[in-house]
């Protein structure tokens, strides 16, 4: 017969350090990850693959996505081994030394190459960073609910995992920009695959300080007075699609996904053409997070006052009015227009800060809350399938966006030259694509995630009552 046991032992109080290490490992993700979206321009731009071609070519390596993550996730749920570091950080240390090199070779600059040739370095290059990013993301993202069992602090946590995200992202594609695309506009692809390979560096260093700097506090250890009950992948499978906060949690970030990334084509296209500076679209990540900045210091006492749910959800209307306004304001192609469009993008962004801070919360919840519901956590294969979702929407977004931008007039070879036509509707598209995001999140904080305020007390205490009576 076996029992879980779950048990606080004698280690150091959570605080400060907890939160900086903990935020530095998604700041090692974004090293490598902040790059993605500037895939589209890169391999249709610059490299000349057709539009619709490279459209294609990103669900095919989604694919490989649906075997990688829940591959990766149960082998971390059915590794039983001892590992100096734990198995979570050892998985984390392995997939940083791969993402060391794997986010440059999906920028190598081969513009001569033949057209099969192109595709297939894209695919191999992808196909191995999205591999290595695995290995590090979804033990990253598991162990969250193994550092501490406070909601309050649980959320901090949440919050700062989107701090080191922010400032992973942010600086970025702030700055990148500048770098990486000319005086007329157009992207400068040798200079892409040099950044990618300096980030995957300072990505590799961040990984190590937080592997040297979190502690796991939460013990889930199973003890066996005959034989502990092997994995069983497809239990765990069905318990996901049964757990409908981990359903509501995971297409809230989807629907978040494929909005931005959905979008970043058009985005790129429209501060080319219709603003005529691409120098200026790194702006918009700021606008995104700056709001999560303003939410961080009070992000506790709206957790405790109102709950992650219902503060998600209300605020998310934020986002939704702000997109609606933007179909109607004077944003012309002027200075003046830019300014606009930055304030009304700042309001939108408002409306995703609270969701910001605590989503990664919601999905630590979504695991108690399986083991709440059928006594199993789980935890690597839900983050996994979370994970596999997420990463399908990054997938299928940008496709779904550079197809709808092709049919709406983007020529990939015109480059930052595309006509006043096309640009005025990669804006339309870039509006559209964010104003549908915001109203399926909506729908999925307030309508489908189902742990509020008062179950999330009910099923902390009850979960609480019986590992002390399992140990």
């Amino acid at each position: 017969m076996a029992k879980n046991q779950v048990k606080q032992n004698e280690k150091p109080k959570f605080g400060f350090r907890d939160k900086l290490a903990y935020a530095a490992g998604d700041f090692g993700c974004n090293m490598s990850f902040a790059l993605k979206g500037t895939l589209a321009v890169f391999w249709t731009q610059f490299m000349g693959i057709d539009s619709i071609v490279f459209a294609g070519l990103l669900l095919v390596v989604q694919v490989w996505d649906a075997i990688n993550d829940p591959l990766i996730g149960t082998l971390i749920d059915s590794d039983t081994r001892k590992y100096r570091l734990g198995k979570f950080r050892t998985y984390i240390f392995i997939g940083s030394i791969g993402l060391l090199f794997a986010g440059a070779l999906c920028f190598v600059p081969l513009e001569n190459a033949p057209s099969m040739a192109k595709n297939i370095i894209f695919i191999a290059g992808y196909v191995l960073w999205d591999a290595f990013y695995t290995i590090a993301n979804v033990p990253y993202g598991s162990m969250l609910p193994l550092i501490t069992e406070d909601a309050g602090e649980r959320a901090q946590l949440s919050t700062w995992r989107s701090i080191g995200s922010m400032i992973g992202n942010a600086p970025t594609l702030l700055l990148l920009p500048m770098f990486i695309y000319d005086a007329d506009d157009n992207i400068i692809g040798n200079r892409v695959f040099l950044v990618a390979i300096i980030m995957g560096v300072i990505g590799f260093v961040s990984f190590q300080f937080m592997i040297r700097n979190t502690v796991e506090r939460v013990d889930i250890t199973v003890t066996c007075k005959e034989e502990a009950p092997k994995f069983n992948f497809f239990k765990a499978v069905g318990n996901f699609c049964r757990n409908r906060a981990a359903l509501g949690a995971t297409l809230a970030a989807v629907s978040v996904f494929i909005g931005t990334y959905g979008a970043q084509t058009a985005s790129t296209v429209m501060f080319q053409a219709y603003f005529h500076n691409a120098k200026l679209s790194g702006i918009l990540t700021v606008m995104a997070y700056l709001p999560m900045v303003f939410f961080m210091p009070f992000i506790k006492k709206i957790v405790a006052k109102w709950g992650k749910k219902e503060a998600s959800a209300v605020t998310s209307i934020i986002s939704i009015v702000a997109c609606i306004a933007m179909f109607f304001l004077p944003i012309t192609p002027d200075n003046k227009g830019i300014l606009v469009f930055f304030i009304i993008q700042f309001i939108c962004g408002l409306g995703q800060g609270v969701y910001q801070c605590v989503s990664y919360s919601m999905m630590a919840d979504a695991i108690d809350y399986n083991e709440w519901k059928h006594g199993t956590r789980d935890e690597g294969t839900i983050y996994a399938l979370h994970s596999f979702c997420r990463k399908l929407a990054q997938g299928v977004g940008p496709s779904m966006g550079l197809v709808l931008a092709t049919w709406m007039g983007y020529v990939a070879e015109n480059k930052a030259d595309q006509t006043p036509e096309v640009a005025k509707n990669m804006f339309i598209l870039y509006v559209a694509m964010n104003l549908a995001s915001a109203v399926l999140k909506w729908v999925s904080t307030a309508f489908i995630y189902n742990i509020d305020k008062k179950t999330l007390s009910k099923m902390q205490t009850e979960l609480a009552e019986h590992r002390k009576s399992d140990s």
